[in-house]
């Protein structure tokens, strides 16, 4: 047999492995959770209510944000209505699996163990790196100054095991952000542990003057929404991957961060510009 020959049939093996995995892919896929909030009319979407701007309380009880937006914006365009669920770090992958919440908006780092558990599915929508709020008179300078204090941060965080390892910090974890920020003010620890995006938009709201960000952020790590495990590769799954790349290509991020006040980050930009429809604009 030639080598021509015996690449080609190597080609069409591969071809044809490739088909049947889809085909096998395809029929394992029951789309059991996706049926169902078409039948009921509702989706329900696991979201923040303690994570200002993304996902919080307004005046009247309501939860509003940026995160909230864009839950709206999945359930009216697949024609049904929206629930949203309060969650936290602690509890959002365990409500999605337990059916709770039929979809997880919900500021999560997308990290490969958190894969192991929920379908993440990209492209990502955002992306946040791990900084500290501290009282400026403290004159934090260097991730060292946390060695052997007392540090507040946020059950289920990832970077709290971070910060302990890298720089010896004592994270004190607490349920919420609310907690653990009026902690901060009761003193009990020397700075709050949490995303810098939300850390700026605290700052910046003129609540927290007496406070600041002085570090250098690290483990800019990007955020992923998330759907039943099981339907990752199916029709809720290729859906949202949809959702998520839309919403990067016509500028809808962009324009929820200028709505809810967050600071313009790189990778929202970045993102669009990738995904634009250049043809669109000639």
């Amino acid at each position: 047999m030639t080598a021509r020959k015996t690449a080609t049939l190597t080609m069409a093996a591969l071809a044809l492995s490739t088909a049947l995995g889809s085909l096998a892919q395809a029929a394992e896929c029951t789309n059991e959770r996706w049926n169902k909030v078409m039948e009921r009319g509702k989706l329900i979407v696991g979201v923040k209510a303690d994570y200002k701007p993304w996902g919080f309380r307004d005046t009247d009880g309501n939860i509003v944000g940026m995160e909230a937006d864009m839950a709206q914006d999945v359930a009216d365009t697949m024609g049904v209505e929206l629930e949203m669920t309060p969650v936290v770090a602690s509890n959002r992958m365990q409500f999605l699996e337990q059916g709770q919440i039929d979809l997880m908006i919900a500021t999560m780092t997308d990290r490969p163990d958190r894969r192991e558990i929920v379908g993440i599915v990209g492209p990502n929508y955002y992306t946040s790196g791990t900084n500290i709020m501290a009282p400026k008179a403290l004159g934090l300078t260097e991730w060292s100054d946390l060695d052997g204090k007392p540090v507040c941060g946020v059950q289920g965080a990832f970077y709290n095991k971070l910060v302990e390892d890298r720089y010896n910090a004592e994270i004190v974890a607490f349920a919420g952000t609310a907690e653990a920020k009026q902690a901060l003010r009761d003193k009990k620890c020397i700075a709050f542990l949490y995303d810098d995006s939300s850390i700026g938009s605290d700052l910046a709201s003129g609540n927290w003057d007496e406070f600041e960000m002085p570090l250098a952020s690290e483990d800019d790590s990007p955020w992923g929404l998330a759907v039943p495990k099981e339907e990752e590769n199916c029709v809720f799954g290729r859906f949202m991957s949809g959702m998520q790349y839309n919403w990067h290509r016509d500028g809808t991020l962009i324009e929820l961060e200028k709505k809810w006040g967050i600071k313009p980050t790189a990778y929202l930009e970045n993102m669009h510009e990738k995904s634009k429809d250049h043809l669109a604009d000639e």
